[in-house]
């Protein structure tokens, strides 16, 4: 019998490798072990067994083995002992034909004892069209996953059906009753689907996130947006998590951080297996597909640190000196490396080039309904930002040569917004971090945002208007406040009227956080808010709507003729809870470049408008 096992070790290598190639979370950005490697050490540990082991010890049992083969006696080599899917499950990167499923398998420690780090967990996988799992799956497959990348487990669900609702579980390979919660997702129009087509011909829905901050509140937001939207897709636009381990409310209302200031990669999953308990975001997980860019302090300006750019953080970088910035005592490379690893663990993200391995900048094709273009503005050869203490940023940012995202990234962005063009979609939909329209805050600037690479922010515009490229949204994060924005060249009154819109080359949503706060939001009550928002937007020109109090969330709802940006307004984040009411909703005609008159309709439940008139 171990004669045999030994055969079945050697002969089936190829196909062991293939049970860990499945799991997309080997792929992870520097990860440092390829999985033959992995596979290897599996082997040398069964090998190890087998000379101490007597096989007649172990119950003949039937059950599929990670090598593809039924034979009993390999159970000592696979995790048998139970697994716990601690997280639920997720979906992300939406496409055609195929989608990404995510889940955690936590060994259980039945008898005190964990597995070998060389024993691998067996989970299998299957996606229906019926929220019962009847009939014969669409997809199925089984996968490992182990210590090496935290027990967590993306796989790609392939040959399905465009613009089809599906459903999914994970189950334990060794003990097909152990089962994981099932997740709906869906898969996106081909790009050829006429645009009224597209969803069915129901206008489809997005709900747009960022900023959440675990110690400052309850995600109250991603269930308001599970339970009371009709989102299809999930989009974050960045600081899903914080790398800090204080600050906020934290123990008042029971959310304090664990750990420290994270710095290593058991520090980033650490951080994300803690946000990923949130039940509000656990259903939201659960229930759709998720789009996503640089979600933490180190990653966007949070995934990984605050304030972060190409070399370096507000409290890191990679010099001498600057290695003792952080509590952590890490420098920034180390730090980014392991938060990078970390992101592509824990999120169902796709890697998009496998040699570019900081690469997140990616565009969807939904139909010729709309092109939806995911930008990196925070990690990907971005120029130095404002880090608190240099204080020469306001006096370069309007410099030719400082780049956002890099000479590489604004290429891809504007060839992908001709190529939209050219193909016919309705709408080019960009999400990106950061608040594009110049946005003067009372006499100073945010420097962290596009008002600090000014000549960068007139080339995009530009672009926009010589290339005649209509019907363009842009979506934006980090500000911890909503604002809302015909687009159009900074300070031109000559050729862009606020009152009408004519003159705009499009719009700009921006929303504000999940839980993180403004410099209002923790006051006694929105009217000092909604005061300085009447301020800001009688002395910016593009800026229709602010709104700095309350936390939350919008989303954005397409067909070929209009798009509507509904803003949702937490009444409180301090207990978990779904309680909102919506604070305003803006349409923009396909054709007009601009946000229909009146603005919001006249009508708001929070901030401010700068004019309810026009036509």
């Amino acid at each position: 019998m171990q004669f045999l096992i030994l055969q079945l070790l050697c002969l089936s290598a190829v196909q062991a490798t293939v049970h860990l190639d499945r799991n997309l979370a080997y792929r992870s950005p520097f990860f440092s072990r390829d999985t033959r490697a992995i596979h290897k050490r599996y082997a040398q540990h069964a090998r190890r067994q087998m000379a101490v082991t007597d096989a007649t010890k172990f119950d003949d049992e039937h059950y599929p083995t990670f090598y593809g083969a039924d034979f009993s006696n390999v159970k000592p080599f696979v995790w048998s002992g139970g697994v716990n899917f601690t997280h639920s499950v997720a979906s992300g990167d939406p496409f055609d034909t195929s989608v990404l499923l995510w889940t955690r398998a936590v060994p259980v420690a039945s008898n005190g004892q964990l597995p070998d780090q060389s024993v691998p967990v067996c989970i299998s996988f299957e996606i229906h069209t019926t929220p019962t799992l009847s009939g014969r799956p669409v997809d199925s497959g089984e996968a490992f996953t182990s210590y090496d990348v935290d027990f967590t487990l993306k796989v790609e669900a392939k040959n399905l059906k465009a613009d089809t609702k599906y459903f999914y579980r994970f189950a334990d390979c060794t003990n097909p009753k152990t089962v994981s919660p099932i997740g709906a997702t869906r898969t996106i129009s081909g790009p050829n689907t006429p645009a009224n087509q597209v969803n069915g011909g129901k206008p489809l829905t997005f709900a747009v996130f960022s900023c959440s901050f675990f110690q400052n509140g309850w995600f109250n937001a991603y269930g308001v947006a599970a339970h009371n939207t009709s989102a299809d897709i999930f989009i974050h636009l960045g600081d899903y998590y914080y790398e800090p381990s204080d600050g906020g409310k934290g123990a008042s209302i029971g959310r304090q951080a664990l750990g420290r200031e994270t710095a290593t990669i058991h520090d980033y999953r650490l951080r994300l297996n803690q946000y990923r308990t949130d039940q509000s975001l656990v259903t939201a997980h659960q229930n759709a597909p998720w789009i996503t860019v640089w979600v933490s302090r180190l990653m966007d300006d949070h995934e990984v640190a605050d304030q972060a750019w190409k070399a370096g953080t507000a409290n890191s970088n990679d010099s001498a000196s600057g290695c003792t910035f952080s509590p952590s005592g890490a420098c920034f490379t180390d730090r980014k490396l392991a938060a990078v690893r970390a992101y592509h663990e824990w999120m169902p993200i796709r890697q998009v080039d496998v040699d570019d391995k900081l690469r997140i900048w990616r565009n969807f094709q939904v139909g010729k309904l709309l092109d939806l273009t995911m930008l990196d503005t925070r990690q990907y050869d971005r120029d130095v930002t404002d880090l608190y203490y240099n204080t020469v940023i306001n006096s370069i940012a309007a410099f030719d040569e400082r780049s956002l995202m890099g000479a590489v990234q604004e290429k891809w962005l504007t060839d992908t917004l001709s190529e939209s063009k050219s193909r016919g979609a309705v709408w080019r939909v960009i999400g990106q971090q950061i608040v594009f329209t110049q946005l003067n805050l009372g006499g100073f600037f945010d420097l962290d945002a596009w008002d600090g690479y000014r000549a960068h922010r007139s080339r995009v515009v530009n672009y926009l208007y010589d290339h005649d490229i209509t019907n363009t949204v842009i979506l934006s994060g980090d500000s911890h406040a909503n604002w809302v924005s015909d687009l159009a060249r900074a300070n031109d009154t000559k050729n862009y009227d606020p009152v009408t819109g004519k003159g705009a080359i499009g719009v700009e949503f921006a929303g504000t956080a999940v839980t993180s706060s403004s410099g209002f939001s923790d006051g006694p009550g929105p009217a000092p808010a909604d005061d300085a928002s009447r301020q800001l937007v009688a002395i910016n020109t593009d800026l229709q709507w602010s709104e700095m109090f309350y936390r939350g969330f919008f989303t954005f709802t397409a067909d070929e003729k209009t798009l509507t940006a509904t803003y949702y307004a937490m009444n409180t984040t301090n207990t978990p809870n779904l309680d909102f009411f919506k604070s305003a909703e803006f349409v923009v005609k396909a054709g007009d470049n601009r946000l229909s008159r009146p603005v919001a309709g006249g009508k708001i439940g929070a901030g401010a408008l700068k004019s309810a008139g026009g036509k």
